[in-house]
């Protein structure tokens, strides 16, 4: 799967595009792009650890040339170092208390499932 910040879906479509609708924080496709999220975020933070969701807070779905996902998430420092390319489902959370980091995102993911194609207008961490 491409992750790509620049791919912008065509703007014709077959269909309706519908209002957001709240979706159950464990459901697959929200846990995936929540996982894409994180993904964005890693790479344009300076920080030297990888963060990882810890929870989602809320999810909203809406169904516009695909699926935009609109999520609050929390995430956490692991352990793991950047630099080591670790795969995230491995790292385990910070356990020591000066290394611990939270942080509140809002990710806006949009996934177009017949082009593989991921575009996340919006990661806002703080």
């Amino acid at each position: 799967c491409i992750v790509s910040v620049t791919n912008v879906p065509p703007p014709h479509s077959t269909i309706r595009p519908g209002s957001p609708l709240p979706v159950n924080t464990n459901n697959p496709g929200v846990r995936k792009a929540a996982r894409f999220g994180v993904y964005r975020y890693n790479n344009s933070s300076n920080d030297l650890f990888l963060f990882k969701e810890s929870q989602i807070k809320k999810a909203m779905v809406q169904i516009v040339r695909g699926l935009k996902y609109m999520l609050h998430v929390e995430i956490k420092r692991t352990v793991c170092e950047k630099r080591d390319h670790s795969s995230l489902d491995s790292c385990h959370f910070q356990r020591e208390k000066n290394l611990q980091r939270m942080l509140r995102c809002y990710f806006e993911v949009w996934i177009t499932p017949w082009t593989h194609k991921v575009h996340i207008p919006v990661a806002h961490c703080h």
